[in-house]
Protein backbone atom coordinates (compact mmCIF):
# COMPACT_ATOMS: atom_id res chain seq x y z
CA UNK A 1 0.00 0.00 0.00
CA UNK A 2 3.12 2.13 -0.64
CA UNK A 3 1.56 5.86 -2.04
CA UNK A 4 4.54 5.14 -4.58
CA UNK A 5 3.39 2.08 -6.21
CA UNK A 6 0.13 3.83 -6.87
CA UNK A 7 2.51 6.87 -8.81
CA UNK A 8 4.05 4.33 -10.73
CA UNK A 9 0.74 3.29 -11.59
CA UNK A 10 -0.14 6.48 -12.61
CA UNK A 11 2.93 7.33 -14.80
CA UNK A 12 2.68 3.62 -16.71
CA UNK A 13 -0.86 4.61 -17.27
CA UNK A 14 0.62 7.97 -18.76
CA UNK A 15 2.88 6.43 -21.21
CA UNK A 16 0.64 3.82 -22.21
CA UNK A 17 -1.77 6.20 -23.20
CA UNK A 18 0.58 8.33 -25.44
CA UNK A 19 1.61 5.04 -27.00
CA UNK A 20 4.66 3.51 -25.89
CA UNK A 21 4.70 -0.30 -25.15
CA UNK A 22 5.01 -0.47 -21.01
CA UNK A 23 6.09 -3.36 -19.21
CA UNK A 24 5.30 -3.61 -14.78
CA UNK A 25 7.39 -5.38 -12.51
CA UNK A 26 6.55 -6.54 -9.48
CA UNK A 27 8.63 -7.82 -6.45
CA UNK A 28 7.01 -11.14 -5.15
CA UNK A 29 9.79 -12.60 -2.97
CA UNK A 30 12.64 -11.70 -0.66
CA UNK A 31 15.44 -13.96 0.82
CA UNK A 32 17.81 -11.82 3.11
CA UNK A 33 17.96 -8.10 2.69
CA UNK A 34 16.82 -7.31 -0.10
CA UNK A 35 15.84 -3.75 -0.08
CA UNK A 36 12.19 -3.61 -1.41
CA UNK A 37 9.09 -5.61 -0.19
CA UNK A 38 6.76 -8.22 -2.24
CA UNK A 39 4.35 -6.06 -4.06
CA UNK A 40 7.16 -3.54 -4.88
CA UNK A 41 6.32 -1.63 -8.28
CA UNK A 42 8.68 -0.72 -11.14
CA UNK A 43 7.15 0.37 -14.67
CA UNK A 44 9.51 0.01 -17.68
CA UNK A 45 9.03 2.57 -21.14
CA UNK A 46 9.84 1.08 -24.30
CA UNK A 47 13.12 3.56 -24.63
CA UNK A 48 14.38 2.28 -21.05
CA UNK A 49 13.12 5.09 -18.85
CA UNK A 50 11.66 4.35 -15.58
CA UNK A 51 9.49 4.71 -12.55
CA UNK A 52 9.90 3.12 -9.36
CA UNK A 53 12.23 1.00 -7.50
CA UNK A 54 12.24 -3.36 -6.84
CA UNK A 55 16.08 -2.87 -5.33
CA UNK A 56 18.85 -0.56 -5.02
CA UNK A 57 19.52 0.88 -8.47
CA UNK A 58 21.56 -2.22 -10.21
CA UNK A 59 18.66 -4.81 -10.87
CA UNK A 60 16.95 -1.99 -12.59
CA UNK A 61 19.55 -1.14 -14.38
CA UNK A 62 19.78 -4.75 -15.78
CA UNK A 63 16.13 -4.95 -16.34
CA UNK A 64 16.78 -1.29 -18.90
CA UNK A 65 19.69 -3.50 -20.71
CA UNK A 66 17.11 -6.11 -20.74
CA UNK A 67 15.13 -3.97 -22.40
CA UNK A 68 17.11 -2.27 -24.69
CA UNK A 69 19.23 -5.62 -25.91
CA UNK A 70 15.31 -6.94 -27.60
CA UNK A 71 14.33 -9.18 -24.05
CA UNK A 72 10.59 -7.53 -24.25
CA UNK A 73 8.48 -10.17 -22.85
CA UNK A 74 4.97 -10.46 -24.34
CA UNK A 75 3.03 -12.65 -21.20
CA UNK A 76 3.43 -12.50 -17.84
CA UNK A 77 7.54 -14.01 -16.96
CA UNK A 78 9.55 -14.75 -13.99
CA UNK A 79 12.85 -13.12 -13.22
CA UNK A 80 15.11 -14.03 -10.58
CA UNK A 81 18.07 -12.24 -9.04
CA UNK A 82 20.84 -12.96 -6.41
CA UNK A 83 20.49 -16.79 -6.74
CA UNK A 84 24.45 -16.83 -6.20
CA UNK A 85 26.28 -14.76 -3.71
CA UNK A 86 27.94 -13.29 -6.44
CA UNK A 87 25.43 -12.54 -8.13
CA UNK A 88 23.88 -10.45 -5.02
CA UNK A 89 27.18 -8.39 -4.85
CA UNK A 90 26.81 -7.70 -8.77
CA UNK A 91 23.14 -6.71 -8.36
CA UNK A 92 23.43 -4.82 -5.26
CA UNK A 93 21.34 -6.92 -2.96
CA UNK A 94 22.97 -6.28 0.46
CA UNK A 95 23.97 -9.36 2.77
CA UNK A 96 23.03 -11.87 -0.27
CA UNK A 97 19.72 -10.79 -0.52
CA UNK A 98 17.82 -12.52 -3.30
CA UNK A 99 14.70 -11.26 -5.32
CA UNK A 100 12.24 -13.19 -7.27
CA UNK A 101 9.92 -10.53 -10.24
CA UNK A 102 7.06 -10.57 -12.33
CA UNK A 103 7.13 -8.89 -15.56
CA UNK A 104 3.99 -7.96 -17.54
CA UNK A 105 3.39 -6.16 -20.26
CA UNK A 106 0.98 -3.71 -19.75
CA UNK A 107 -2.72 -4.83 -22.04
CA UNK A 108 -4.51 -1.68 -20.93
CA UNK A 109 -5.14 0.44 -18.09
CA UNK A 110 -8.86 0.30 -17.27
CA UNK A 111 -7.71 -1.77 -14.26
CA UNK A 112 -5.69 1.28 -12.97
CA UNK A 113 -7.73 3.68 -14.03
CA UNK A 114 -10.20 1.90 -11.09
CA UNK A 115 -7.11 1.03 -8.84
CA UNK A 116 -6.42 4.95 -8.32
CA UNK A 117 -9.97 6.12 -8.64
CA UNK A 118 -10.71 3.67 -5.62
CA UNK A 119 -7.70 3.93 -3.40
CA UNK A 120 -8.35 8.18 -4.18
CA UNK A 121 -12.00 7.19 -2.37
CA UNK A 122 -10.02 5.37 0.34
CA UNK A 123 -10.77 2.30 -0.53
CA UNK A 124 -8.73 -1.01 -0.46
CA UNK A 125 -8.35 -2.74 -2.97
CA UNK A 126 -6.28 -5.75 -4.54
CA UNK A 127 -4.95 -6.60 -8.08
CA UNK A 128 -5.02 -10.26 -9.01
CA UNK A 129 -3.14 -11.17 -12.34
CA UNK A 130 -3.28 -14.87 -13.74
CA UNK A 131 0.32 -15.14 -15.24
CA UNK A 132 -0.88 -18.17 -17.54
CA UNK A 133 -3.44 -15.46 -19.25
CA UNK A 134 -2.09 -12.16 -18.28
CA UNK A 135 -5.79 -10.97 -17.10
CA UNK A 136 -6.38 -8.77 -14.43
CA UNK A 137 -8.68 -8.51 -12.03
CA UNK A 138 -9.40 -5.65 -9.39
CA UNK A 139 -11.63 -6.69 -6.00
CA UNK A 140 -12.29 -5.04 -3.06
CA UNK A 141 -9.62 -6.12 -0.37
CA UNK A 142 -9.85 -6.26 3.20
CA UNK A 143 -7.49 -4.67 6.58
CA UNK A 144 -5.22 -7.33 7.45
CA UNK A 145 -5.28 -8.83 3.62
CA UNK A 146 -1.22 -9.30 2.83
CA UNK A 147 0.46 -9.91 -0.74
CA UNK A 148 -0.10 -13.26 -2.47
CA UNK A 149 1.65 -15.23 -5.01
CA UNK A 150 1.20 -19.00 -5.56
CA UNK A 151 3.02 -19.40 -8.77
CA UNK A 152 0.12 -19.00 -10.79
CA UNK A 153 -2.04 -16.16 -9.43
CA UNK A 154 -0.14 -12.65 -8.07
CA UNK A 155 -2.44 -10.73 -5.80
CA UNK A 156 -1.36 -7.25 -4.71
CA UNK A 157 -3.08 -3.97 -2.47
CA UNK A 158 -3.02 -0.62 -2.79
CA UNK A 159 -4.99 1.27 -0.50
CA UNK A 160 -5.35 4.68 0.71
CA UNK A 161 -2.35 7.12 1.38
CA UNK A 162 -1.39 7.81 4.68
CA UNK A 163 -2.83 11.28 5.71
CA UNK A 164 -1.98 13.47 8.50
CA UNK A 165 -4.61 16.38 9.67
CA UNK A 166 -2.76 19.34 11.34
CA UNK A 167 -5.29 21.59 13.63
CA UNK A 168 -3.39 25.13 13.76
CA UNK A 169 -1.30 27.03 11.13
CA UNK A 170 1.59 28.76 13.30
CA UNK A 171 5.25 28.30 12.67
CA UNK A 172 5.45 24.90 14.30
CA UNK A 173 2.46 22.91 12.05
CA UNK A 174 4.62 24.19 8.98
CA UNK A 175 7.52 22.05 10.02
CA UNK A 176 5.39 19.22 10.87
CA UNK A 177 3.72 19.71 7.15
CA UNK A 178 7.15 19.96 5.78
CA UNK A 179 8.81 16.29 7.15
CA UNK A 180 5.23 14.58 6.64
CA UNK A 181 5.40 15.52 2.65
CA UNK A 182 8.91 14.37 2.23
CA UNK A 183 7.64 11.20 4.50
CA UNK A 184 4.98 10.96 1.56
CA UNK A 185 1.93 11.55 3.93
CA UNK A 186 -0.72 13.31 1.87
CA UNK A 187 -1.81 16.75 4.24
CA UNK A 188 -4.54 18.60 5.63
CA UNK A 189 -3.76 21.54 7.62
CA UNK A 190 -7.50 23.25 9.52
CA UNK A 191 -7.14 26.44 11.00
CA UNK A 192 -10.52 28.73 11.18
CA UNK A 193 -8.63 32.20 13.14
CA UNK A 194 -8.01 34.81 9.96
CA UNK A 195 -4.75 36.09 11.12
CA UNK A 196 -3.09 32.50 10.67
CA UNK A 197 -4.94 30.80 7.62
CA UNK A 198 -4.30 33.82 5.45
CA UNK A 199 -0.27 33.04 5.69
CA UNK A 200 -0.64 29.73 4.85
CA UNK A 201 1.89 28.79 2.39
CA UNK A 202 3.37 25.13 2.40
CA UNK A 203 2.72 23.74 -1.11
CA UNK A 204 1.14 20.47 -2.11
CA UNK A 205 -1.15 21.10 1.08
CA UNK A 206 -4.38 21.34 1.54
CA UNK A 207 -5.91 24.02 3.35
CA UNK A 208 -9.05 24.49 5.05
CA UNK A 209 -10.64 27.13 7.19
CA UNK A 210 -14.13 25.46 8.51
CA UNK A 211 -14.14 24.52 12.11
CA UNK A 212 -12.00 21.70 12.79
CA UNK A 213 -14.85 19.45 14.16
CA UNK A 214 -16.23 19.48 10.97
CA UNK A 215 -13.28 19.14 8.86
CA UNK A 216 -12.26 15.89 10.90
CA UNK A 217 -16.64 14.69 9.97
CA UNK A 218 -15.44 15.65 6.22
CA UNK A 219 -12.49 13.73 6.22
CA UNK A 220 -14.40 10.54 7.82
CA UNK A 221 -10.89 9.89 9.34
CA UNK A 222 -10.06 5.74 8.86
CA UNK A 223 -6.72 4.02 10.22
CA UNK A 224 -4.47 5.39 7.88
CA UNK A 225 -4.75 8.80 9.80
CA UNK A 226 -2.79 10.85 12.23
CA UNK A 227 -4.39 13.85 13.95
CA UNK A 228 -2.27 16.72 15.38
CA UNK A 229 -3.64 19.92 17.26
CA UNK A 230 -1.35 22.24 17.99
CA UNK A 231 -2.99 25.66 18.00
CA UNK A 232 -2.16 26.36 21.73
CA UNK A 233 -6.24 27.25 21.70
CA UNK A 234 -8.05 25.04 23.46
CA UNK A 235 -11.24 25.63 22.29
CA UNK A 236 -9.73 24.17 19.26
CA UNK A 237 -7.66 21.95 19.82
CA UNK A 238 -10.55 20.35 22.13
CA UNK A 239 -13.02 20.56 19.49
CA UNK A 240 -11.31 18.59 17.03
CA UNK A 241 -10.10 15.88 19.87
CA UNK A 242 -14.07 15.29 20.36
CA UNK A 243 -14.34 14.06 17.14
CA UNK A 244 -10.95 12.32 16.45
CA UNK A 245 -10.47 10.38 19.38
CA UNK A 246 -14.02 8.71 18.62
CA UNK A 247 -12.65 7.73 14.84
CA UNK A 248 -10.31 5.06 14.08
CA UNK A 249 -7.33 7.39 13.27
CA UNK A 250 -4.36 5.25 13.92
CA UNK A 251 -2.82 8.70 16.05
CA UNK A 252 -4.34 11.89 17.91
CA UNK A 253 -2.12 13.99 19.73
CA UNK A 254 -2.11 17.51 21.02
CA UNK A 255 0.68 20.50 22.34
CA UNK A 256 0.84 21.23 25.78
CA UNK A 257 2.33 20.49 28.86
CA UNK A 258 2.16 17.73 31.34
CA UNK A 259 -0.45 19.96 33.76
CA UNK A 260 -2.74 21.39 30.05
CA UNK A 261 -2.47 17.69 29.53
CA UNK A 262 -4.44 16.76 32.78
CA UNK A 263 -6.86 19.78 32.13
CA UNK A 264 -7.62 18.96 29.33
CA UNK A 265 -8.50 15.24 29.58
CA UNK A 266 -10.67 16.61 32.62
CA UNK A 267 -12.84 18.71 29.91
CA UNK A 268 -12.94 15.57 27.96
CA UNK A 269 -14.59 13.88 30.14
CA UNK A 270 -17.38 16.27 30.59
CA UNK A 271 -18.40 15.43 26.94
CA UNK A 272 -19.84 11.84 25.28
CA UNK A 273 -16.59 9.93 25.62
CA UNK A 274 -15.24 7.11 27.35
CA UNK A 275 -12.17 7.11 29.33
CA UNK A 276 -11.00 4.60 26.27
CA UNK A 277 -11.22 6.65 24.09
CA UNK A 278 -9.73 9.75 25.96
CA UNK A 279 -6.40 7.27 26.66
CA UNK A 280 -6.09 7.30 22.85
CA UNK A 281 -4.44 10.87 23.78
CA UNK A 282 -0.41 11.18 22.64
CA UNK A 283 0.15 13.77 25.45
CA UNK A 284 2.27 15.54 26.03
CA UNK A 285 2.71 15.40 22.14
CA UNK A 286 6.17 13.71 20.63
CA UNK A 287 8.90 11.77 22.01
CA UNK A 288 11.18 13.34 24.63
CA UNK A 289 14.69 14.21 22.68
CA UNK A 290 14.64 16.98 24.67
CA UNK A 291 13.70 19.68 22.06
CA UNK A 292 13.28 23.26 22.54
CA UNK A 293 12.89 25.03 19.10
CA UNK A 294 9.80 24.53 16.23
CA UNK A 295 11.59 22.59 14.15
CA UNK A 296 12.97 19.90 16.99
CA UNK A 297 10.11 20.22 18.41
CA UNK A 298 8.36 19.08 14.58
CA UNK A 299 10.91 15.96 14.68
CA UNK A 300 9.82 14.51 17.81
CA UNK A 301 6.32 15.21 17.05
CA UNK A 302 6.86 13.63 13.26
CA UNK A 303 8.65 10.73 14.76
CA UNK A 304 6.29 9.78 17.40
CA UNK A 305 3.30 9.51 14.24
CA UNK A 306 5.86 7.36 12.47
CA UNK A 307 6.40 5.32 15.16
CA UNK A 308 3.08 4.29 16.10
CA UNK A 309 2.37 3.84 12.30
CA UNK A 310 5.34 1.52 12.28
CA UNK A 311 4.03 -0.32 15.03
CA UNK A 312 7.27 0.50 17.26
CA UNK A 313 7.25 0.59 21.17
CA UNK A 314 7.72 4.16 22.38
CA UNK A 315 10.91 4.14 24.06
CA UNK A 316 11.81 7.88 24.53
CA UNK A 317 7.72 9.38 25.90
CA UNK A 318 7.96 11.68 28.20
CA UNK A 319 7.60 11.45 31.89
CA UNK A 320 4.01 11.15 32.94
CA UNK A 321 3.21 11.02 29.57
CA UNK A 322 0.41 8.67 28.78
CA UNK A 323 1.09 5.47 27.00
CA UNK A 324 -1.95 4.93 23.75
CA UNK A 325 -1.95 1.50 23.21
CA UNK A 326 -1.28 1.38 19.47
CA UNK A 327 -1.02 -1.79 19.31
CA UNK A 328 -4.29 -2.52 17.99
CA UNK A 329 -4.72 0.94 16.01
CA UNK A 330 -1.85 -0.46 13.59
CA UNK A 331 -3.82 -3.85 13.25
CA UNK A 332 -6.63 -2.20 11.88
CA UNK A 333 -4.71 0.07 9.30
CA UNK A 334 -2.20 -3.15 8.25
Amino acid sequence: MDSLDLQVLNQARDWFSQGHKVWLVTVIETWGSAPRPPGALLCLRDDGQVAGSVSGGCVEDDLIDRLRHGERVATPSLIAYGVTKEEAARFGLPCGGNLRLVQEPLQGVAWIDEVLARTARHELVARELTLETGVVRVDAARRGDVFEFDGKTLRALFGPRWRLLIIGAGQLSRVVAQMALALDFEVICCDPREEYNLSWDVPNTTFSKSMPDDVVLELQLDPHCAVVAVTHDPKLDDMVLLEALKSPAFYIGALGSRGNTGKRRERLLQFDLSPAEIDRLHGPIGLDIGAKTPAEIAVSIVAEIVAVKNGVLLMQKKDGSSMPDHAGAMSRAS
